[in-house]
């Protein structure tokens, strides 16, 4: 199910799924009032130099959330560092010019031992975060744990209750999806869920 996909000449994993909703039963009962204007677009981004995970989501009338595409954009561990990140740059500036995203979702607050990997990984987000700026698309991290309590609801979920919760929440089959597309679909979700729960009160500022 997997396709080869080029942007600007380099290679993008991608994988296209047949339409899920997800319904907000407590949009339509009234509890919840969304502050996006119809239509909108979710871009889930789990951002990393080698596998950079992606979700596009769309926002439909009555509170329905239908994933339009996911997938993950893959660098060479043969490439440069610098090839790397351009490389991110041209993914991610392909999925903003055809998916038309009104908001973007990252996780933030990253931490690693290892001062060389986290370098690194904050190079590969600090793309990320520049390219969706460039397009004037706002930007909204959340912290692990809020991720995890948003899926879960619970903040110390592993990796494999996150990935399962979202496959069933969106109705799609857990092996259909790379590991790194679950990560970037979950914090669509969690942005999904915070930004339509009481006008959006708990929304933080866009990055």
């Amino acid at each position: 199910m997997a396709a080869g996909h080029k942007a600007n000449g380099d290679a993008m994993a991608r994988r296209r799924i047949n339409p899920h909703y997800l319904t907000n039963h407590q949009a339509q009962a009234g509890e919840r009032r969304p502050v996006w204007s119809l239509p909108a677009r979710i871009l889930g981004v789990d951002a990393a130099l080698r596998c950079t995970g992606y979700g596009l989501c769309e926002i439909l009338a009555g509170g329905e959330l239908r994933v339009l595409d996911c997938g993950v954009i893959r660098t060479s561990r043969e490439q440069r560092l610098s090839d790397c990140l351009r490389r991110l740059r041209g993914g991610i500036q392909q999925l903003l010019e055809a998916g038309k995203p009104t908001a973007a979702a990252l996780e933030g607050g990253f931490f690693h031992r290892n001062a060389k990997t986290a370098m690194v990984l904050g190079a590969a987000r600090g793309v990320v975060l520049a390219t969706i700026a460039e397009h004037g698309v706002p930007i909204y991290e959340y912290a692990p744990r809020q991720v995890k309590q948003a899926i879960c609801g619970y903040g110390n979920a592993a990796k494999t209750q996150v990935a399962l919760m979202v496959a069933q929440r969106l109705g799609l089959a857990i092996g259909q999806i790379d590991d790194d597309a679950t990560d970037a679909l979950a914090v669509a979700l969690c942005h999904f869920g915070v930004a339509g729960t009481q006008d959006g009160l708990f929304l933080p500022e866009p990055s």
